[in-house]
Order: C-alpha cells, then structure tokens, then sequence
C-alpha cells in the first residue's frame, strides 16, 4: 500500500540524508558545525526549483522517467530540472488544481529515501507562510517522491545577485525575513542546514520565502550536531553575498565569485565601497569565524533567534524615496502668442506680437468711463438709504417681540442626541494569518474602559506588517442590528485604521474579510470614525491598517479602548 501525506509545506531546493529535525534548545550551546557545507559549484543551475547534491551514494541510480509521465495519475512531469546523486528533480503539472509544482523523485530503495520522506512530513506540519510550502509527500511502489509549490512569481537571490548586490533596504529586508522565519522553524525543532542564494527567493510582492527546509538538506545527506549554528552562519554568508555580491569564503559559489586568496575572511566594507556597516558588522556576527567581531567587541551571533534580536537593536533602515520625474518644461502655444490662424513665416522665426492700445482712451471709452461712474454713485446712495431704513424700522416694539419669538423656537429645536451602543462580545480578527487570529486570551481589554489595560498585535518587522498581510484586526457583536453613528478607538501609538461594518443581514460572525465593507478610516493615537452614510449592522471591524514603532525596535498595534454610539 502507497503511504501518503497530503499537508501543505515547502519546495526545496537542495537537500540530505537524516532525518532533519534540529532542536531548539540547542541554541547558544551550539559549536561550529561539524559538517558545515561550503559549496564550490560555480553554478546555482543545478538548483533551479527543484534541488542538487554534492553527494552520490554510488549504489542507486535516478528513475528512468521522462516527460509526460504522470504520479498517482494527478502530476505530469513537464522539465526535469536536476538530475544527480540518484534523485531528479522536476517541474510538473498538478492536473487536478492546474497549477504548476515542484517533484523531487527518487528510488524507494535509495539510501536516503527514508529520511527525505520523514524530512518532508516534518516540514509540513509546520505550515509557515515564510517557507515555500510541501503539498504532498509520497512512497508509491518503486518511487518516492516530494511534491511541493512552485512559485512562477519569485525570483532567487542568485538571480537578482547576477545584476549587482543589493540596496541596502532589500538586504535589510531579506535578512530580517530570512533571521524571523528560520527562529520559528527552529523553535519547532526543524533546521535547513543549506541555506544558499538558490533556496531564498523574492515575491512580485516584496515578501522573501525559503524553500527546501529540512528537505533540501535530507536529499544531500547533509547533517550537524550544531544545526541553529549551521543556519545562522548560512544566513551571514546570504547577507555577505547581498552586500558585496561574493561569496564569503575563498572558493566561487553559487555563480558568485569568492574571497582573494589567503586573506582570510574580511568585513564586507573592505570587500566593497558604500556598505551599510551596520549590516556589515551584522553579517560578521552570524560568521563568527576567526575573531571576526574582534575589532567592536560585539557578541557572536550563534542562534537566528539571537540574530532576530540583533537585528532588532538596530536602527530601521527605511526604503529610499520614490524618484519622480519633473513636469515637462512649458511651452506656449500658437495660439497663446496670438497667432492662431496666421501664416508663420517660416520654422524658427519669430512672430512679432502687436502692442495693444491704452484701455479707454478713445472719445467712447471716456464716455462709458462716466457713465459706470454715475451708476455706482447712485448704488452707493441707495444701498445707504435702504440701509438707515432698515436700522429705524428694528426700534419698534413689534419687531423685538417678534425677534425674541424667533430666537426662542430657534434654542427650542431638538436635536438628535448619540446615545453609548454596550459591546455584548469581540474577538480578535487575522484572516491572513496562519491560525486566524492575535492575541485572542487579551480582547476583552480592548474595550475594558481601562487606559492602562490594551489588546496588542504579534511583533512585525515594519509598519506594513512586514509586508505579509494587509492588516489585523477585532470584530465586534453590538448584540443586534443598530444604527453606528460614531467609534472611537484610542490606541498606544499613532495606528492607522479602517472601520468596516458587515451587512445588517448577517445573523452570524462573518469568517471571511469580504464580508466586510469599509465605511470610514483614519490615523492617530484616537481614531474618530464616522462613517459617511447611515450603517445599521450588528458585526464591525476595526481593521488595523499601520502599525507604530514599539520601544522594543519592532511595529505592533496596540488598542486601549473602543466606545461605540448611536
């Protein structure tokens, strides 16, 4: 019988032989890596979208597959991508969603089959975002074989290297993505062991995911006692390379050319011009080789979530300004220089303009000029008559009563009074998250009428919530369907925010962001937000939309207080 797994996980790139499972808790004792792998391909070719190896077992050879065969009569293999150490790697077709993904194939019997199946279970039950994610995990017959997404939108760091390094926004980016996403894997006991520019790859979005974890590793055998140790010094050399566009070590790498000859491993602003130093010395801290973090006395960095921290006491590095174009210089038309429907006199020459007369010198004009002047004496006198009038005629008894009957049925007037709306229930709202929601246990101090007290978000890496959602938010059960007039949300921090009401109809607590309609928005430690016409619902959101920086060097929102009215 075919044993199959169906969780989502991630496409590798390149992986290893043991089962990939590094524990956390070896954080800070970890030493150097035993088998640190320090490649010496001069080509990310081999890495594609699907994998390569360094090691061949000499006892098994690749399935004799080609293209057009198909897996468990759903996968069409389309190109083969890599083809080594008795494994291929594949680009296919998933004929029952049409969506391309990603197949490393290898013979049941190989002697890293076992350990790349329990690699790929392994990693899908994380079900991270951060990581390109495993869709299927398979031994079927004489094959075993790891189906993963494949992302036509990315592009690899190896790719974006071959034009030059990168701005010091993108490298700061990528490392505090790359350092976040790899702190998870390890706290859930999972490790890469081969983070290469072929296995980070960039989104149309902006947003930077790893692929191959704990796979890449598994299908090359690749394995170490000291596995956060081993990923942090992988995402210094990912750094290094961002920075100077080498590789930081003597041998050519992944396309990159490596360090001169004997000298050692030296700073990235010794390697080139302009660096970020504080990026630079970042990138040495997660090398520690050789006393490299010797000349500021700063602390080795061993464990990404070490790195996370480091990268969080430095100063943001904000992205550079948009560069517009000037307005196109202006020119005046032929009919703005009075010309129009003349014959010019030939290209370039210039139209003399006429110099028109004195305004109303002629025998005409000095009439009409008398004229107005008469009419607007005998307006002036007239408007100052009616005016006197007017004056005598407010002195009489009738009129004060009058005034004073008006004036009171004006004070009379009743207007319409806002009445507080009692918030019967809330819960804290993240459709684009993995688990659907923040901080739930703290939601009741969102609307406590306590200052002191609030609800806050996870910690992300910008205001934009690390550009890996659109927003967060509380959804709140005004118990049934009333007229909102006004909310007002008091923050810790300047926030922006939207309020979105669901329709009146809804009988239940919509599950899904659609369902929702924006009515009003705004910014500031008190948002005021009325919406724009008549909202009569039981459900609103209030849709956190940029987060403030924190004391602690990392953007979260945080929601004091919410008063609703009529």
């Amino acid at each position: 019988m075919a044993e199959r797994s169906t969780a989502a996980v991630d496409v590798a790139d390149n992986s290893g032989d043991e089962p990939l499972t590094a524990k956390a808790d070896q954080s800070t004792a970890d030493g150097v890596a035993q088998n640190r792998e320090r490649d010496t391909k001069s080509s990310e070719s081999e890495e594609a979208q699907g994998s390569g190896g360094d090691e061949s077992p000499g006892r098994t050879s690749p399935p004799e597959l080609h293209s057009g065969h198909k897996l468990a009569r759903r996968y069409r293999l389309e190109e083969c991508v890599t083809r080594l150490d008795g494994f291929s790697s594949w680009r296919a077709v998933d004929e029952k969603l049409r969506r391309a993904v990603g197949v490393h194939l290898l013979p049941a019997d190989h002697p890293r089959a076992r350990s790349v199946l329990a690699a790929a279970r392994s990693a899908a039950l994380l079900g991270d975002p951060r990581f390109v994610q495993v869709l299927d995990a398979v031994e079927e017959n004489d094959l075993v074989y790891v189906v993963q997404e494949w992302l036509p939108d990315s592009t690899e760091l190896t790719t974006l290297l071959a034009a030059g390094p990168l701005d010091v926004h993108d490298a700061y980016q990528m490392v505090s993505q790359v350092s976040q996403a790899m702190a998870a894997a390890h706290r859930e006991g999972l490790a890469h062991l081969r983070l290469t520019p072929g296995a980070v790859l960039r989104s149309s979005s902006g947003q930077w995911r790893i692929r191959g974890l704990a796979v890449n590793a598994a299908l090359r055998g690749i394995s170490s006692d000291t596995p956060q140790r081993t990923d942090t010094e992988g995402i210094g050399a990912l750094l290094y390379a961002a920075l100077t566009q080498r590789w930081p070590y003597e041998n050519d790498a992944y396309g990159l050319s490596g360090l001169p000859k004997g000298v050692g491993l030296i700073a990235p602003d010794q390697v080139r011009a302009g660096v970020h130093r504080g990026l630079a010395e970042l990138s040495m801290r997660a090398l520690v080789n050789d006393g490299a973090t010797a000349s500021r006395q700063e602390p080795p960095c061993t464990t990404p979530e070490e790195l996370v921290k480091a990268i969080g006491e430095m100063p943001r590095i904000r992205p550079p300004e948009p560069a517009f174009a000037g307005p196109p210089d202006y020119q005046r038309t032929t009919y703005q220089q009075g010309s129009y429907g003349r014959q010019t006199s030939g290209p370039g020459a210039t139209q003399p303009v006429p110099t028109p007369p004195p305004p109303l010198q002629s025998r005409t004009g000095k009439a009409l000029k008398w004229g107005v002047s008469a009419l607007l004496i005998a307006a002036l006198g007239l408007g100052s008559w009616q005016l006197a009038d007017a004056l005598m005629e407010r002195g009489k008894p009738d009129d004060t009563n009058k005034t004073q009957t008006t004036d009171d049925n004006d004070k009379g007037a009743k207007k319409p009074v806002s009445k507080p709306i009692a918030i019967k229930g809330a819960s804290a709202f993240d459709p684009f998250g993995a688990d659907g929601s923040e901080n739930p246990e703290d939601i009741e101090k969102a609307y406590d009428s306590s200052p002191g007290t609030y609800w806050e978000t996870s910690f992300y890496t910008s205001a934009d919530f690390g550009r890996l959602k659109s927003g967060v938010g509380i959804i709140l059960d005004l118990g049934k369907v009333q007229q909102v007039g006004k909310v007002t949300v008091s923050f810790v921090g300047n926030t922006s925010v939207e309020l979105r009401a669901a329709s009146g109809e809804a009988s239940a607590e919509p599950t899904s962001f659609d369902a929702f309609s924006k009515v009003a928005d705004g910014s500031g430690t008190t948002g005021v937000l009325k919406p724009h016409e008549s909202v009569e619902t039981r459900y609103l959101l209030i849709w956190l939309t940029e987060l403030p920086l924190t004391d602690d060097g990392n953007y979260r929102g945080r929601v004091a207080d919410i008063k609703v009215t009529s």
